[in-house]
């Protein structure tokens, strides 16, 4: 019995076990582009990181009011009665109205909150950043999860049916006395094992379509497989100090960070502020009426008044002088918080890039492992054959070749979105950046 390869085995055995499952088939299967898309328009997180970012524009416009003059309208109606009366005065009515205005004219204070809520839109814009890059990740990740589950449950049921082939082979050589009972139990316990592989297979390829499904909005999303064979790229630039310094004036963490301290050195600007004066233009205009015997001029009047008034805080108590002390401290606190920002995605951009570069290397090491495995067990069969190897023999081989297979699927995939992460912990991930993973995909 010779067992004949596929050309491609993982990406022919993934649609077969996709049709296997009752499931779509792969013309109507979805790239990662399509379901990045779909994810953007139904994941919660994301779209709360979204609504969050754009309300800090109306957050902005508030604190940017305090630069702008403020008018209010005031109302007022009052009675007033002598008792007991006087000779010729019993009480009187008046109503009262008025429209006051104010005008900051100087006020430093103010100028240092309305720059802290324009760095805030940075902040925001940081975050927003942050939060379409983390659904880059999970939808990459989720996708290669499936098609990881995929190739485990295909490669499971290629190795049953090999299995089954053996059992049927040993039965019959120990029923014409050429084997012994020994290969016969050997390959049904193979054969027991790779049914409960098979079931727990099936179930994980379950729980991460469910996954997938979840993170996009959509139910029976099919991912198109990855081409075989397939050219990994490189992470270029190829030297990791350069992804390194590119994180170091892209990263969201590190740019959020910088604006907190920007933040803290206007916050001490405000404190320092409480020392200084302040000035405002003030106005107001309003009829009055009244009447009554108290009243010297009965009827209508109008009054109307314009000037500056001014503000200096002569003694708050030493409010003003700790507030500043405090203010300075926190300064520090926000500059050491960059340089843990700084580092933290220093130490994690070196990560990723040594992670993708060990990934390229596991998935040429285990090329060559797929491609010695193929001969081993091309060897164990002609062995078996003549005699000089056991059943036992060709099914240890077939396993080792299948397990290599599935592993070669799962380095492919890890190095893709090990890529991905890269671009992440450099602060560089875009939507675009997922185009060259669908060029890698089956058309």
């Amino acid at each position: 019995m010779r067992y004949r390869f596929p050309r491609h085995p993982l990406s022919t055995l993934a649609a077969a076990a996709l049709l296997g499952l009752g499931l779509p088939g792969l013309a109507s299967a979805q790239n990662l582009q399509e379901l990045y898309d779909a994810a953007r328009l139904y994941d919660a997180t994301y779209l709360g990181a979204s609504a969050q970012a754009a309300s800090a524009e109306f957050r902005a416009a508030q604190v940017e009011a305090l630069d702008r003059p403020t008018v209010n309208a005031t109302a007022a109606a009052s009675t007033a009665q002598v008792d007991p009366p006087k000779v010729g005065i019993r009480g009187t009515d008046s109503v009262q109205g008025a429209i006051n205005a104010r005008m900051p004219l100087f006020n430093r204070a103010n100028k240092a909150s309305i720059a802290q809520a324009r760095k805030s839109l940075e902040t925001a814009q940081a975050d927003l950043a942050s939060a379409e890059q983390d659904l880059i990740i999970r939808v990459s990740q989720a996708y290669f999860d499936v098609l990881a589950a995929q190739d485990a449950l295909a490669t499971t049921r290629a190795s049953k049916v090999f299995i089954t082939e053996q059992l049927a082979s040993a039965k019959r050589n120990f029923e014409v006395g050429t084997a012994t009972i020994t290969d016969t139990r050997e390959a049904q316990a193979r054969f027991d094992l790779g049914t409960a592989q098979e079931i727990a297979a099936d179930n994980d390829l379950r729980t991460k379509r469910i996954a997938l499904d979840q993170l996009v909005g959509r139910s029976g999303v099919v991912p198109k497989l990855l081409q075989i064979p397939v050219a990994l790229p490189a992470p270029m630039p190829a030297n990791p100090e350069e992804w390194v310094t590119v994180a170091d004036t892209q990263h969201p963490s590190v740019l959020r960070a910088r604006v907190g301290l920007d933040v803290a050195l206007l916050e001490t600007a405000k404190a320092r502020a409480g020392q200084l004066p302040t000035v405002d233009a003030v106005g107001s205009i309003g009829p009055s009426y009244a009447r009554g015997t108290a009243v010297l001029l009965p009827g209508l009047t109008t009054t109307a008044s314009l000037g500056v008034q001014m503000t200096w805080p002569l003694y708050t108590g030493g409010a003003t002088q700790n507030r500043i002390k405090e203010t300075l401290l926190l300064e520090e606190r926000s500059r050491n918080d960059v340089e843990v920002a700084r580092r933290g995605v220093a130490q994690a951009t070196r990560v990723a890039y040594f992670g993708v570069q060990s990934g390229l290397a596991l998935v040429r090491a285990l090329e060559a492992a797929e491609a010695s495995s193929k001969l081993a067990l091309e060897a164990t069969q002609l062995g078996f054959r003549v005699g000089v190897r056991v059943n036992l023999d060709v099914l240890n081989s077939q396993a080792q070749l299948f397990s290599t297979q599935r592993d070669l699927a799962k380095a492919r995939y890890d190095v893709l979105v090990g890529s991905l992460r890269l671009r992440q912990a450099s602060g560089q991930l875009a939507a675009a950046d997922l185009q060259a993973i669908n060029a890698l995909l089956s058309k």
